[in-house]
């Protein structure tokens, strides 16, 4: 059986468009070093705003 890890200690980093922290996810489990945004809504406003420029 696996070893339980509580969230509080999963690691986490700041987005890089709105600079809030997150945390990691199972799904990002082998591209965690790739992930920048916390979320669509945030990858979506860095795309536009980079194409705006």
């Amino acid at each position: 059986m696996a070893k339980m890890v509580k969230k509080g200690d999963l690691p986490s980093k700041p987005c890089t468009h709105c600079g809030r922290p997150f945390a990691w996810r199972k799904k990002w489990e082998k591209v965690w070093d790739e992930v920048r945004f916390c979320s669509d809504r945030c990858r979506g406003e860095a795309k536009r705003k980079a194409g705006n420029g």
